[in-house]
């Protein structure tokens, strides 16, 4: 096993760990920094002309994206919640039409979007967590 191998494999089970021990709040904010690291990913990707590297990327944060939107309650959640799930209907519309075009504006008014839903979520205090 070679040293890369050996950390991926490190990263691998530290991930597990990291999610095994996470509370539901800490979880979301795992979910959103996962989606948001695979799009800088993409766009530098785009930017150095590896374009075999930016579709799996931008497909990973999509599925993300697509957790993400799964894991809201539209029962409890009321407004919000269904405002979030169309600006994440939006979004993975957005990165499909980023991934055809390979465009890094589209993915920087997504990852702009992220942010944003990440500041509002860790300004959040959890419920007794």
């Amino acid at each position: 096993m070679n040293a890369a191998t050996a950390l991926r494999q490190y990263q691998r089970v530290d991930t597990q760990v990291q999610v095994a021990e996470a509370s539901p709040h800490r979880l979301i904010q795992m979910l959103l920094e996962g989606a948001m690291a695979r799009l800088f990913k993409a766009r530098g990707a785009m930017e150095h002309g590896q374009i075999e590297l930016k579709g799996p990327l931008i497909s990973s944060a999509i599925s993300i994206i697509g957790g993400l939107r799964e894991a809201l309650d539209l029962s409890q959640g009321g407004e919000v919640a269904e405002n979030l799930a169309s600006l994440y209907d939006y979004m993975s519309m957005r990165l499909v039409q980023a991934n055809v075009h390979s465009s890094i504006e589209t993915i920087d008014e997504v990852l702009g979007l992220l942010r944003n839903i990440k500041t509002a979520w860790d300004a959040i205090e959890p419920d007794g967590e």
